[in-house]
């Protein structure tokens, strides 16, 4: 049985409609139209459906629609700034940290959700950060080049 779910989506109020255990991410992408968050696995296994969920990085395929009830959600497409693409974006364009696009959605949203915290550019623990997240084009290397640009790395 559907009903109605209102959160915030990258700082705009939205209501749908769904049932209470729809996926997170089907409701993003069917509902609300905004398909750069990707669905890889289904099963919380690769990352590409990371979304930011009250800031935290979550994978929207296992998180019910109901979870979300007054909550805020982030999605790739909310780090955009004024139609330009992000500075985490711009790094990962810039130091080729985006291969076929997968994955990148979702590390994007990883990467956000550790820097928003403050967390540590040393590569260790941007592989933790960044861990959840499974990429089978770039060994990662650019991804971690990226992430520490974007964080003001040298």
């Amino acid at each position: 049985m559907s009903q109605a779910f209102r959160f915030r989506v990258n700082g705009r109020e939205v209501e749908v409609e769904a049932s209470p255990m729809s996926r997170l991410v089907d409701v993003l992408r069917e509902k609300l139209h905004l398909t750069g968050t990707k669905i890889g696995c289904g099963e919380g296994e690769c990352g590409a459906c990371t979304v930011l969920l009250d800031g935290e990085a979550v994978m929207s395929c296992l998180v019910p629609v109901a979870q979300a009830q007054r909550r805020e959600i982030l999605t790739v497409e909310g780090l955009e700034r004024n139609g330009e693409l992000g500075p985490l974006q711009t790094a990962f364009l810039e130091a080729g940290g985006a291969q076929c696009g997968i994955c990148t959605p979702g590390m994007l949203m990883a990467a956000q959700a550790h820097l928003a915290r403050g967390g540590s550019l040393e590569p260790d623990e941007l592989r933790e950060a960044l861990a959840g997240n499974i990429c089978r084009c770039t060994g990662y290397s650019k991804i971690l080049d990226a992430v520490r640009k974007a964080g003001g790395a040298p």
